[in-house]
Protein backbone atom coordinates (compact mmCIF):
# COMPACT_ATOMS: atom_id res chain seq x y z
CA UNK A 1 0.00 0.00 0.00
CA UNK A 2 1.51 3.37 -1.13
CA UNK A 3 -0.07 5.17 1.71
CA UNK A 4 2.17 3.09 4.14
CA UNK A 5 5.40 3.22 2.64
CA UNK A 6 6.09 6.52 5.07
CA UNK A 7 5.23 5.09 7.94
CA UNK A 8 6.88 1.83 8.45
CA UNK A 9 8.28 2.70 12.50
CA UNK A 10 5.11 1.01 14.30
CA UNK A 11 4.16 3.41 16.54
CA UNK A 12 1.92 6.78 14.70
CA UNK A 13 0.04 9.37 16.18
CA UNK A 14 -3.25 10.69 15.07
CA UNK A 15 -1.34 13.04 12.84
CA UNK A 16 0.05 10.66 11.03
CA UNK A 17 -2.89 8.37 10.49
CA UNK A 18 -4.34 11.87 8.98
CA UNK A 19 -1.48 12.45 6.66
CA UNK A 20 -1.49 8.40 5.67
CA UNK A 21 -4.87 8.58 5.30
CA UNK A 22 -6.59 11.83 4.03
CA UNK A 23 -9.14 11.53 7.04
CA UNK A 24 -9.91 13.91 9.39
CA UNK A 25 -8.59 13.75 13.56
CA UNK A 26 -12.36 14.00 13.95
CA UNK A 27 -13.49 10.81 11.95
CA UNK A 28 -10.19 8.93 13.57
CA UNK A 29 -11.06 9.66 16.52
CA UNK A 30 -15.29 8.92 15.94
CA UNK A 31 -13.87 5.51 14.55
CA UNK A 32 -11.88 5.28 17.80
CA UNK A 33 -15.15 5.86 19.82
CA UNK A 34 -17.58 3.57 17.95
CA UNK A 35 -14.93 0.63 18.11
CA UNK A 36 -13.85 0.29 14.90
CA UNK A 37 -10.33 1.48 15.32
CA UNK A 38 -9.34 1.62 19.07
CA UNK A 39 -5.85 2.96 19.65
CA UNK A 40 -3.26 0.10 20.11
CA UNK A 41 -2.03 2.10 22.77
CA UNK A 42 -2.56 5.67 24.89
CA UNK A 43 0.91 6.94 26.44
CA UNK A 44 1.28 8.99 29.44
CA UNK A 45 -0.53 11.89 28.13
CA UNK A 46 -3.76 9.94 27.16
CA UNK A 47 -2.62 10.73 23.26
CA UNK A 48 -3.69 7.81 20.99
CA UNK A 49 -0.77 5.03 19.74
CA UNK A 50 -1.86 3.43 16.03
CA UNK A 51 0.50 0.97 14.36
CA UNK A 52 1.27 -0.54 11.27
CA UNK A 53 -1.47 -2.72 11.57
CA UNK A 54 -4.15 0.28 12.37
CA UNK A 55 -3.38 1.86 9.74
CA UNK A 56 -4.19 -1.20 6.94
CA UNK A 57 -7.36 -1.34 9.11
CA UNK A 58 -8.46 2.45 8.35
CA UNK A 59 -7.52 2.11 5.08
CA UNK A 60 -10.49 -0.93 4.78
CA UNK A 61 -12.68 1.36 6.73
CA UNK A 62 -11.74 4.31 4.09
CA UNK A 63 -12.75 2.06 1.34
CA UNK A 64 -15.68 0.95 2.97
CA UNK A 65 -17.13 4.26 2.98
CA UNK A 66 -17.72 5.47 -0.51
CA UNK A 67 -19.48 2.08 -0.92
CA UNK A 68 -22.28 2.49 1.55
CA UNK A 69 -21.00 0.42 3.91
CA UNK A 70 -22.86 1.13 7.64
CA UNK A 71 -20.27 1.26 10.60
CA UNK A 72 -21.81 -2.07 11.83
CA UNK A 73 -21.25 -3.76 8.28
CA UNK A 74 -17.64 -2.67 8.65
CA UNK A 75 -17.28 -3.85 12.37
CA UNK A 76 -18.60 -7.52 10.67
CA UNK A 77 -16.16 -7.39 8.00
CA UNK A 78 -12.60 -6.63 9.91
CA UNK A 79 -13.98 -9.37 12.24
CA UNK A 80 -13.91 -11.96 9.34
CA UNK A 81 -10.43 -10.03 8.39
CA UNK A 82 -9.27 -10.78 11.83
CA UNK A 83 -10.54 -14.43 12.31
CA UNK A 84 -8.72 -15.02 8.92
CA UNK A 85 -6.09 -13.62 10.28
CA UNK A 86 -5.55 -16.01 13.03
CA UNK A 87 -6.92 -18.86 11.14
CA UNK A 88 -6.80 -19.18 7.26
CA UNK A 89 -9.10 -21.88 7.33
CA UNK A 90 -12.16 -20.12 9.31
CA UNK A 91 -15.10 -21.05 7.13
CA UNK A 92 -17.86 -18.64 8.16
CA UNK A 93 -14.98 -16.16 8.04
CA UNK A 94 -14.34 -16.88 4.59
CA UNK A 95 -17.94 -17.23 3.52
CA UNK A 96 -18.22 -13.70 5.15
CA UNK A 97 -15.59 -12.15 3.09
CA UNK A 98 -16.51 -13.82 0.14
CA UNK A 99 -20.30 -12.16 0.80
CA UNK A 100 -18.66 -8.61 1.33
CA UNK A 101 -16.14 -8.94 -1.78
CA UNK A 102 -19.90 -9.44 -3.84
CA UNK A 103 -21.77 -6.87 -2.02
CA UNK A 104 -18.50 -4.16 -2.77
CA UNK A 105 -18.40 -5.80 -6.72
CA UNK A 106 -22.39 -4.66 -6.72
CA UNK A 107 -22.03 -1.52 -5.24
CA UNK A 108 -18.75 -0.45 -7.05
CA UNK A 109 -21.04 -0.82 -10.40
CA UNK A 110 -23.50 0.98 -9.46
CA UNK A 111 -21.31 3.85 -8.44
CA UNK A 112 -19.73 3.79 -12.03
CA UNK A 113 -23.22 3.57 -13.62
CA UNK A 114 -24.30 6.58 -11.74
CA UNK A 115 -20.75 8.26 -12.70
CA UNK A 116 -21.86 7.31 -16.20
CA UNK A 117 -24.71 9.28 -16.01
CA UNK A 118 -23.05 12.09 -14.28
CA UNK A 119 -20.57 11.89 -17.01
CA UNK A 120 -23.88 12.11 -19.88
CA UNK A 121 -25.33 14.86 -17.99
CA UNK A 122 -21.99 17.33 -17.85
CA UNK A 123 -21.85 16.66 -21.79
CA UNK A 124 -25.16 17.42 -22.05
CA UNK A 125 -25.38 20.61 -20.47
CA UNK A 126 -22.03 21.49 -22.45
CA UNK A 127 -23.24 20.88 -25.53
CA UNK A 128 -26.11 23.81 -24.49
Amino acid sequence: MEEMEDFMDDSMHIGDMVEATGLSHRTIRHYDEVGLLPASTRNEGGFRSYTNSDLRRILVIRSMKPLGFSLEEMRELLDAVDALAENQKDQAARAKLDDYLRQAVVKRDKLALNLERADTFIADLRTK
